[in-house]
């Protein structure tokens, strides 16, 4: 079974490995949409492969991180890509749930990048 749980944040960022002509260079932000998945059994008791309410729980803390803040200066983003910032999300969510499956970070709806721990 695969679940999934998507969550939004505001934040800004500017890359700072890039030409100084591309347009991401400059700081600018996104309305950024997080979905994390997880694969597991279904709990007979249960029902749940997780329970959604211990996801958001868990999500609290990444929230807290990033939510109206410049990404730049969270330790461990310095370069604040969509790649980058699903491996930030995976590290700390991995802890807590065993079965999740990916990472993805949306920076608009067009454009997103998924990090399956690999």
């Amino acid at each position: 079974m695969k679940i999934s749980h998507a969550f939004k944040f505001e934040a800004a960022h500017r890359l700072p490995n890039v030409p100084a002509a591309h347009r991401c260079s400059r700081m600018h932000g996104h309305s950024y949409r997080i979905e994390v998945q997880l694969d597991g059994p279904v709990d007979p008791i249960t029902g749940f492969v997780v329970d959604f309410f211990d996801l958001e729980e868990a999500f609290v803390e990444v929230m807290n991180a990033l939510d109206h803040r410049c990404l730049n200066e969270i330790e461990g983003l310095g370069n604040p890509t969509a790649e980058n910032i699903a491996i930030w999300i995976w590290e700390r969510l991995n802890r807590k749930f065993q079965g999740m499956s990916c990472v993805r970070v949306y920076e608009t709806s067009d454009a997103w990048a998924e990090y399956d721990g690999r």
